[in-house]
């Protein structure tokens, strides 16, 4: 038999983990696949909603340069997962 203590203790590390963007299935590791390690060194994942992926960049330099690549960007991602429409980079703190 389950304790329940147990049961929502599980229950409420998948919705953090889904919240904050880890896990297999979180659009946080759909980037990973689409981007090269330099990159990702410059993005922190910040929301995925109805399809639109919201990203933090580091710098206006690196904007710049994400937004060059959406295009190509998106078609990576979406052979990873359709479910994604666009993307939106803002400047933001990546720690």
């Amino acid at each position: 038999m389950y304790k329940v203590k147990d049961i929502v203790h599980g229950v409420m590390e998948d919705w953090i983990a889904k919240r904050e963007g880890v896990g297999p299935d979180a659009p946080c590791a759909f980037l990973k696949k689409a981007l090269t390690k330099k990159e990702l060194a410059h993005i922190k994942f910040n929301y995925f909603k109805k399809g639109i992926l919201g990203v933090y960049v580091d710098s206006s330099a690196w904007l710049y340069s994400f937004n060059l690549k959406k295009t190509d960007l998106l078609e990576r991602l979406r052979k990873v997962e359709s479910g994604i429409r666009d993307i939106r980079f803002r400047i933001g703190v990546i720690r």
